[in-house]
Parts: structure tokens; C-alpha cells; sequence
């Protein structure tokens, strides 16, 4: 079997070598060595996809318990606010209409006129201290708000991720796809598309460069950044902000003297109403039903005052603020860690195959090698020109013409 140039004035064709450009040859080995580069340098961007896809995830999740997180204390913060309301309109609906009828019925008895008179004003002093508890109340920054706009944020941020990925493994593997068929026109287009996400990589990279230390700082001492940016946002005391935040033994409740002056203004509204029952009952019978009514007033106020003191207490936000940090320092940190990892692998192999897949097209052989020789069989498989004994001199030069 003979090889050959295709084309005056071309290159010389033995066997195992394929013509390149005027009088070169390049071996099959070479070829095959670069395609083997390639597939070293795939293995590489595939390693890098594989960490960039858990990466992503990592992050989305710490995101989410950060969303979470700001949910939930969101829901305190209302539910408080919604106990307070409701405790101290029942409050005021029965210092209007129950206790005033009462006084209407205990007329003739001045002393029993008295007693009502004072746990008229013992509920008023209730409703005037519960009302302090809602600190939350008219304060223009919502959690809620904060956790759909980083609930968003990290949406769009998720897919953008996940399209650069998946834009990276199809790059990946359709520039295989042309080594291993020696497509000279689909290696171009990958060594394109293969440029377009290198910028891409290193845009990511230098993102996520900026974000992972400004992350890292943040994480380091989170509390006072905090505090500060919250009390310039909310107005609110710093005595209730280091309460919730800080939540140990060196810092006071600021609500205890409230929530202790209002026990004790429930508790004697209670030793009241048991005395008016003892002593205005017997002598005016219509005296009961409003007695009745106010019982049952005082005793879902006290199931309310108890759920209050329960939410008020900084262990729940504080639960809350440990696992937005937790979220936001560990997960998100790490997952932003491992897709710095991946934008540098990324970047790096596809710098490499930017420099090597140009090599790899100069040395693919020609699309019909045998048009311009007859009688040569280069059609036929190579590996069989391979296993065939090399021509004699005078064949080979029967095919090849010299330039004139």
C-alpha cells in the first residue's frame, strides 16, 4: 500500500505519517499523544464540575438555613406583637363593658364599688405595660422582607451557577468528542466556546475571591458588626439588641420589670374579682354573669401573658441569630469555598486545552487525503498501511511530484 501528498507541490505521505504542509510529516503517535493531553486535561475540568455542582449546593443550603433562620424569628417578632394586641384590646373590651356594668349593679354597696373601681384601674396598668412589650412594633426593618430578598437573590445566583456548569461539562465533552473523531471544525468552535467560559471562570473566580474574604471578616466577629448596622436600621435600645443577641447572664432582660408589674396587677385583679364574687353574689345575683365574663377575660389574658414571657425570653431569637450564622459562616462559606476551588480548576484547564487544542487541529489529517493521487488506497483503514511492509523508493516516488 502507498501514501502520499494530496496536492501539488504538498508534503510527502509514508506510512504512519499524514501530511501536513509542504515537505512535513507528522506521525499518527503525535496526534494521539496531544488527544491523550486533552483527555488529561477533560479528566481535570470534569474534577473541577464535580466540586463546583457540591460547591453550589453547599451554598444554596447555607442560604436557605440563613432564609430559614430570618423566617422564623420574623414569626416570634409578629407573634409577640399579635399577643400584646389581642391581650390589650380583650383588656380594655372588658374595662368598658363588664366591669362598667358591674359597677352599674354594686351601686348601693360603695365599698363593693370601690374593689371593682380598683381592678378597673388594675387592668388599665396591665394593658399600659403589656403595650411596651411589643418593641418590634413600627420598626421599618421586617426579617421577612430580608429573607425574600436574599431568598431571591440566592435563586438567581443558584442558576447562574448551575448554567456555567453545565455550559463548562458540554465544552468539555464535545471538545472529546472532536479529538477522538479529529473534527478539525468542532475543536475550533470548542476552542471558542472553550475561551468564552475562561472569562467566565475568571469573572466567577474574582467573585467569589472578594466574597470569600469579605465573608471570612465578617465570620470572625459577626456581633458587633450586627448590632450596630441593627440599631442604626431599627432605632431600637442597644439594651434589648444585646439581650436577644448576645443572650447570656451578663446582660438583663429589659422587659422583667414590665412583665413583673404585670403579674402582680393580674394576680390582685384575681384576688378582686374572687372577693366580689364572695360578697356582691349573694346579695346581687345580676352581679354574676359579668363576674363570669371577666373571669374568663383574666384567664385567656394569663394564657397570653405566660406565651409571652416564653417568646420575650432571648433564648428563641438567639436560637435564631446562631443558626443564620451558622448558615451563612459555615455552609455558605464553605460551599463558596469549593466553587473558588472549581473556578480555579476550571480556569486552569481550560487554559491549558487554550493553548494545546490549536496543535491538536494542525495535526489532523486531511478530510480526503487520496483525492489527487490515483491509484493510491488511503481509504482504506490506517492501521492496515500499518501492518503492510513500507513501499519501495520508486512507488513513493511514482506519486510524488516536486514543485516546479
Amino acid at each position: 500500500m502507498e501514501l502520499c501528498a494530496g496536492n501539488r507541490g504538498g508534503g510527502a505521505g509514508v506510512p504512519g505519517f499524514w501530511p501536513v504542509g509542504p515537505h512535513s510529516l507528522v506521525s499518527l503517535p503525535a496526534v494521539q499523544t496531544l488527544a491523550s493531553r486533552g483527555w488529561g486535561k477533560a479528566g481535570s475540568s470534569s474534577a473541577g464540575i464535580g466540586i463546583g455542582f457540591y460547591g453550589n449546593s453547599e451554598t444554596s443550603d447555607g442560604v436557605s438555613q440563613l432564609s430559614s433562620a430570618l423566617q422564623h424569628a420574623n414569626h416570634t417578632l409578629t407573634a409577640i406583637d399579635h399577643l400584646v394586641l389581642e391581650t390589650v384590646e380583650r383588656l380594655g373590651e372588658a374595662v368598658r363593658t363588664e366591669l362598667t356594668t358591674l359597677e352599674e349593679v354594686l351601686t348601693q354597696r360603695t365599698e363593693l364599688v370601690a374593689a371593682t373601681r380598683g381592678a378597673r384601674r388594675q387592668a388599665e396598668a396591665v394593658a399600659q405595660q403589656l403595650q411596651g412589650l411589643a418593641f418590634w412594633r413600627g420598626v421599618p426593618l421586617s426579617p421577612l422582607q430580608v429573607a425574600e430578598e436574599v431568598s431571591f437573590v440566592e435563586e438567581y445566583r443558584w442558576l447562574a451557577y448551575v448554567l456555567l456548569l453545565l455550559l463548562e461539562l458540554l465544552v468539555c465533552l464535545f471538545t472529546l468528542l472532536g479529538l477522538a473523531k479529529q473534527s478539525k471544525w468542532l475543536v475550533i468552535v470548542m476552542t471558542v466556546m472553550s475561551l468564552l467560559v475562561l472569562v467566565l471562570s475568571w469573572g466567577s473566580l474574582g467573585l467569589e475571591a472578594a466574597t470569600a474574604v469579605g465573608l471570612s471578616d465578617f465570620c470572625s466577629s459577626p456581633d458587633t458588626y450586627i448590632l450596630n448596622l441593627t440599631q442604626e436600621e431599627t432605632g431600637l435600645g442597644s439594651d434589648i439588641l444585646n439581650y436577644y443577641f448576645l443572650c447570656n447572664q451578663a446582660v438583663s432582660n429589659p422587659f422583667q420589670q414590665r412583665l413583673t408589674l404585670s403579674q402582680r396587677a393580674l394576680a390582685n385583679i384575681h384576688s378582686q374579682l374572687q372577693g366580689l364574687e364572695r360578697e356582691a353574689v349573694p346579695q346581687f345575683p345580676s352581679a354574676q354573669k359579668p363576674l363570669l365574663s371577666l373571669e374568663e377575660t383574666m384567664n385567656v389574658t394569663e394564657g397570653n401573658f405566660h406565651q409571652l414571657v416564653a417568646l420575650l425570653h432571648c433564648r428563641g431569637l438567639h436560637k435564631d441569630y446562631g443558626a443564620a450564622l451558622r448558615g451563612l459562616c459555615e455552609d455558605a462559606l464553605e460551599g463558596l469555598l469549593f466553587l473558588l476551588l472549581f473556578s480555579l480548576l476550571s480556569a486552569g484547564a481550560l487554559a491549558a486545552a487554550l493553548c494545546s487544542l490549536p496543535r491538536a487541529w494542525a495535526l489532523f489529517p486531511p478530510r480526503n487525503p487520496s483525492a489527487s493521487c490515483s491509484g493510491s488506497h488511503l481509504s482504506e483503514p490506517l492501521f492496515q498501511a500499518r501492518l503492510e511492509p513500507v513501499p519501495r523508493l520508486s512507488s513513493f516516488l511514482r506519486c510524488w511530484r516536486r514543485p516546479h
